[in-house]
Parts: structure tokens; sequence; C-alpha cells
């Protein structure tokens, strides 16, 4: 059982404990009934610390949580609450928190149409019920797409890796001439560019599977399932968009952009370890540590000639052959008449 999850146990057994107007209980009794709720739920034994208490019973005072219980010791070693009325479950919300909570129950209504948000719906309507939430328009709009391709198998991508299901796909990828079965373990998924993939162990080598090029999904139960524990923001952590190369190591990316474009890459910075190396008023001097990857590539394109890559060499040759190419491709553009 999670610590997060001992923890709710303990509080809710304590604000049981702390509103009983019948009985006293010390320090020693709420340790003894904490430990006694936990071997319930686990069905194994499990002594709960005196410190673990105390940190318990600060912690329900405190703000941390929104509690501020009224927790008192009387006849210097019982415990209680000093409002009879008072219980954890029953805290009082006041407008601000209304407002704050009406915010996210509109940005919430915005997945409502992505499959896997279907069972939110419910939630969501009794989120609004209960709070008396507004029927203003949303004041903020999140990017996305309901009709991109390939969010039908969301549900089943998630549900797999929640449960920890091999699955076997079949995929055909935008360069194969057929469609190919990979039975692969489901990790993570992730969204780039207004794009999903599935990150899996595919033959002993982790890799990306673009859901739009996923033509069928069935589990396979006669498999071992293997857990790479795989942490999003660690696993992606030297990377510009989805592909990651695990014998690759991160280089040091230099490029100038424009007076004009500057400022944007200044304030939405290529990748986390972006820095400026140097600026003037012709453009300024970028450096980002990351592996070089086709989304890097496709990134840097997009600013056309506003962005010069300086180093490494092997890249700044590659974008002088694509703007080479795309300026030929212009030169022997025939372009019909209009009529």
């Amino acid at each position: 059982m999670s610590s997060n999850k001992n923890a709710l146990i303990r509080y809710k057994t304590l604000d049981k404990c702390l509103k009983n107007k019948y009985r006293k209980y010390t320090l020693e009794d709420l340790i003894d009934e904490c430990s006694e709720a936990l071997f319930e739920f686990e069905g194994k034994e499990s002594y709960v610390s005196k410190r673990t208490v105390q940190l318990d019973l600060q912690n329900m005072r405190s703000e941390k949580f929104g509690y501020e219980a009224p927790i008192e010791v009387y006849e210097r070693k019982y415990y209680r609450y000093s409002d009879p009325e008072y219980s954890i479950h029953n805290i009082s919300v006041n407008e601000s928190d209304l407002k704050a909570m009406n915010n996210a129950v509109q940005i919430l209504k915005q997945f409502k149409d992505f499959s896997m948000f279907k069972e939110m719906n419910g939630v969501i309507q009794k989120l609004e019920d209960s709070i008396h939430a507004t029927s203003q328009k949303s004041i903020i709009h999140l990017d996305k797409n309901e009709q991109l391709k390939g969010l039908e198998h969301i549900d089943i991508l998630y549900e797999s890796i929640a449960n920890k299901k091999v699955l076997k796909i079949l995929y055909k990828s935008f360069t194969a001439r057929e469609s190919n079965i990979f039975t692969v373990h489901p990790q993570l998924l992730k969204e780039f560019n207004n794009r999903w993939f599935l990150i899996c162990l595919y033959k002993q080598k982790m890799y990306n599977l673009a859901l739009d090029r996923m033509e069928s999904i069935e589990t396979d139960d006669s498999l071992a399932y293997i857990d790479k524990d795989l942490d999003g923001d660690e696993y992606f952590k030297d990377i510009v968009g989805v592909t990651v190369a695990e014998s690759m190591d991160p280089r040091n990316v230099v490029f100038w952009v424009d007076s004009g474009n500057a400022p944007y890459v200044k304030t939405k910075p290529l990748h986390k370890s972006q820095e400026i190396l140097k600026e003037d008023r012709d453009g300024t001097l970028f450096k980002i540590c990351v592996q070089i990857n086709f989304e890097l590539e496709r990134l840097l394109l997009g600013f056309g000639d506003s962005l010069i890559v300086h180093k490494p060499k092997k890249l700044r040759l590659k974008m002088e052959e694509k703007f080479r190419a795309g300026s030929k491709n212009y030169q022997n553009l025939i372009v019909p008449e209009e009529n």
C-alpha cells in the first residue's frame, strides 16, 4: 500500500476518534487505533510509530491540507476536537475556493470529448452541481483536435499500461509497405505537437509508436509484462519531441536567431537547457544540450531564414542541404495559372 493511502487511512481513523464524544483517547490509544485500521486494510501486522501519529495530528492542525482541525489536549493527556461538530470531512469552502474550483471545472470540460475522458463526464457534472458552477464560457482554451486519427486507441493503451498488459499491435509506419505485428510492453503515453505516441518496450529496446499508424490492438496474456518503471521527466529530459536514442549522448547545439525572432525563443525556450551565449542588436546566440533527432531538426527548420545553426558541424551541414533542396524545389516549381 502506498504511503499516501496509509496517511489517508490514519487521518480518517484519527478523525473518527477525535469526534467521538463517548470515549477518551490518549496518544497511545490513537496509535493503537491507527495500527488496527491499517491491519484491517492491509491484512498484515502494521505498527504505527508515536512520531508518525504526532506528525499526523500536527498536519491536521495546520493549513497544510486545508484541515485546520481544532485538536486539543484536555486533562493533560486526552485528545479531542474542541468543536464537537467538527470533522475533516466537513471542511467549509469559501468564495475564493469555489471560484478556483469553478475554473478547474471549466478546464476539465474541454476534455469531455476525448474517449479516455468519457467516464469523467459524470464526475464533472457532479462537481458542477456541488459547487453551483456557472455556465460561463471557458476563459482558458487548450489546443486539441478530437478528430486526430488514433485517439480511439487511447483507452486500451492507457488501461494496458495501468494494468501492466502486453499488447499485440498491428502497425504500419509511413515507410513500411505492409503492416506488421509488434508485441510490446507499453510504458507511457506521450503527446507532442498535437500527436500521440506510445512509448513501449519492443525486443528489449524502447520504441515510440504513433497512435495514428496503429490499425488494431489486442492484449496478449500469454506473456509476462516487463515494467521499465519509466519516469517521463527523466526519460525525455535530453530531447525535443519523442524520439530517444538510448545510446546517444546529448550534444551542445549552438544557434543564432535574428533580433525579430529572438524574443520568441527567449520566452518559449526550445529546451529547458537553453541559455544565451551572446546577443547584440542583430540577434542572439543560444545553446541547448540535447540529443539530435528528427523533431529537433524539424523545429529548427521551422524558423526558416531567421535561424542559423552554428554547431555541431554535422547538423549545420544537414540544415544547409535542406535549405538548398528547398530552394531548388521552388526554382523548379511550375504553378498552373489561375482561371
